[in-house]
């Protein structure tokens, strides 16, 4: 079982987007795929329909054990999610002192040989929450939005994943940055998808994900792209980007 942290500590960078809509692209292609909703705002949790869920993540990290019973089907064939609820809020204060709780879980999850891949939707922070899911991923999956100030935020990541390598998760590794939001019609996007690439070279996946009402219309449908809007531009990108990520997952 492969694990993939779906991480940006800056939020409005279409990390959650990234994660539904990888994830379901992956189920679709055969793979028996795991979405954990790390973020307790729970926008991947409601992004697949699954509303007024008691329990969740918060209990399944809590007691390992009772993993199996927490994790629900979702309408997608071989898509499960652990649901985000609101309690998950409290466990970044319980965490602190725990980072290796998720990967307690992840330990439970593999055992039980359900799973060929787990994704797993970090909120947009570096508090205990993120750092758990940096010491127990085995990739991580950068979104960057194509604008300036998402540069900057993207140096600090890389700083605390080597931090986070170095003490907690030597075998962390970045999977690639994918590059979100992207509008061609402005300069400033083309420039940062340049300043990504020269930076970051092969890291940088090609697929770019265009901004794309169908993309921004398809949670409130509580459904990925590829049901809501198969034939969009946003659905061939995130289509791409799925075939790239399975392949450089296989290498893990």
């Amino acid at each position: 079982m492969k694990t993939l942290g779906i991480v940006n500590q800056k939020g409005g960078v279409g990390k959650t987007t990234t994660a539904i809509n990888l994830a379901a692209y992956l189920a679709a292609g055969g793979r028996r795929v795991l979405l954990i909703d790390m973020d307790p705002q729970g926008n991947a949790t409601s992004g697949l329909g699954l509303r007024g869920v008691e329990t969740g993540l918060y209990q399944a990290l809590s007691d390992p054990a009772s993993a199996p019973a927490q994790i629900v089907q979702s309408s997608q064939e071989r898509l499960s999610v652990l649901p985000a609820t609101p309690d998950l809020a409290g466990a970044g204060v319980e965490l602190s002192e725990e980072p290796y709780a998720l990967r307690e879980l992840l330990e439970v999850i593999a055992a039980s040989g359900q799973f060929e891949l787990v994704i797993v939707d970090a909120p947009p922070s570096l508090g205990p929450l993120t750092i758990n899911v940096l010491a127990a991923v085995n990739a991580l999956l950068i979104p960057l939005q194509a604008e300036y100030y998402a540069l900057e935020g993207l140096a600090g990541l890389t700083e605390t994943v080597e931090r986070v390598r170095l003490a907690l998760n030597p075998g962390l590794s970045v999977l690639g940055v994918a590059i979100t939001m992207f509008d061609g019609r402005t300069n400033l996007a083309q420039e940062v998808e340049q300043s990504v690439r020269q930076h970051f070279g092969e890291l940088v996946f090609w697929s770019v994900i265009p901004r794309n009402v169908r993309l921004s219309e398809a949670p409130s449908f509580a459904v990925p792209i590829s049901q809501f809007a198969p034939l969009s531009s946003g659905a061939a990108a995130y289509k791409r980007l799925a075939e790239e990520v399975m392949q450089r997952v296989e290498k893990i």
